[in-house]
């Protein structure tokens, strides 16, 4: 076994910061994430789980990003420019296995405001850099089969397409899940973290500003 659980801390890239989730943030996340269209891929179970108001948003992210042993959840913040720190999604890296040198990055979610722009690739160089460097050998990432914009997203990483996991986990409205299950070992890991770089260099040196990304997305 050569893996290790990393430390709780932040990691910083050029365009977001990614903060140990602290539940001083969920409110910030509610108005990020508290929309329609963040649930309908099947974040939180999909459209029914979407949570109804403030406090029920606040029961479902206090659980949803617990952490522990095995589990790493971090606020998305971005870096620089006039939006410097706004919170504009979460992520975690779980399922750690020491023994099985084996992680998992999911539990993501974003401000529709950001889809598009380098907060996504930025984000999952920085938990590949973290697990990879961590002696782990194999990092899981995987989306509801049916959420194409999700599982397409998977794909532009790199990561290989192993196979749907059939009825691997229940939805919100008591419906049952096919997961579509991608994975990056480390072996694979120096080219995709090359195509991820120059996928980030493309943007050049601005900062992602909410206001042009949600111009861009419209």
């Amino acid at each position: 076994m050569t893996a290790f659980r990393p430390a709780d801390r932040e990691l910083a890239g050029r365009f977001i910061r990614l903060t140990p989730f602290d539940p001083a943030d969920i409110a910030a996340l509610f108005i990020a994430l508290g929309r329609p269209e963040v649930f309908a891929g099947g974040f939180g179970g999909g459209p029914q789980g979407q949570p109804a108001d403030a406090a029920a948003f606040e029961r479902f992210a206090t659980a949803y990003y617990a952490g522990g042993p095995t589990a790493l959840p971090f606020t998305v913040r971005l870096r620089g420019g006039p939006d410097d720190g706004a919170i504009v999604g979460a992520t975690e890296l779980g399922d750690l296995h020491l023994v099985n040198e084996s992680a998992h990055i999911g539990w993501t979610a974003y401000d529709p405001r950001v889809w598009g722009t380098a907060v996504n690739p930025e984000a999952k160089l920085l938990l590949l850099t973290l697990a990879f460097d961590h002696g782990f050998g194999r990092v899981k990432l995987q989306a509801d089969e049916r959420n194409t914009r999700s599982r397409a997203a998977i794909a532009k990483l790199g990561a290989r397409f192993e196979g749907i996991a059939r009825r691997e986990q229940p939805r919100a409205d008591g419906s049952w899940r096919d997961s579509a299950v991608y994975s990056i070992l480390v072996d694979e890991w120096p080219a995709v973290r090359a195509g991820l770089e120059q996928r980030l260099a493309a943007w050049g040196d601005e900062p992602v500003r909410l206001e042009a990304a949600s111009r861009a997305g419209s």
